[in-house]
């Protein structure tokens, strides 16, 4: 993808915190715009995944979508498709979409070796899919178009019941270990050193 994916307003706080070189070597390395096979098989056994869309005027809203594992499926190569079930009535989301088609798609396994996928891309939704007789209890089908895929850094997740938060995350006195990722060869000569935070640490 030769497109940046960053913004002025992206831009000026990766100037400010000395990031701009890791996050276009993130950019280089991480961000594709088709399905690979571990991709696909990520999203095959996610049960839930959190649904960010904005109205015609960029009002936000996220939702979070649930189901078999199995309910979002991959189409093709740049394709996703997943049901929307009986809800509340509002269609919130789902209205967005209609009236504003860009989403994006955070998928999040909370397991013992977290993992977090963003899928951002266009989509459109349909009551006469052929694909959604496949989706048991659909009453309409969501299909993206994807723009961008790319993986983050899970080291904030904590696995749920854990009795202490990711030994990555802030706390007062206590110094978080740097992620492995930083030390890969692929970014290790990019990274911006930690910033001091008020609190000295």
């Amino acid at each position: 993808m030769d497109a940046s994916i960053y913004h002025e307003g992206n831009r000026q706080l990766q100037d400010r915190f000395d990031s701009r070189r890791i996050a276009d070597r993130l950019q280089q390395v991480t961000l594709h715009d088709r399905f690979s096979d571990g991709d696909r098989a990520f999203i095959a056994r996610s049960s839930m995944f959190f649904l960010a869309t904005a109205d015609a005027d960029g009002q936000p809203d996220v939702s979070y979508k649930g189901g078999v594992p199995g309910f979002v499926r991959v189409v093709d190569e740049r394709t996703l498709a997943f049901p929307d079930y009986d809800g509340n009535g509002m269609f919130k989301s789902l209205g967005n979409i209609v009236a504003n088609p860009q989403v994006g798609l955070l998928f999040i396994d909370m397991g013992e070796k977290p993992r977090r996928l963003r899928v951002n891309g266009t989509a459109s939704v349909s009551r006469d899919d052929p694909l959604m007789q496949r989706f048991a209890g659909a009453q309409l089908l969501i299909r993206v178009k994807v723009r961008a895929i790319f993986p983050n850094c899970p080291r904030y997740i904590a696995t749920p019941g854990a009795a202490e938060p990711s030994k990555y995350t802030p706390r007062p006195g206590y110094t978080p270990p740097e992620p492995s990722w930083k030390g890969f060869d692929d970014f290790k000569d990019y990274v911006h050193p930690r910033q001091k935070t008020p609190s000295g640490e």
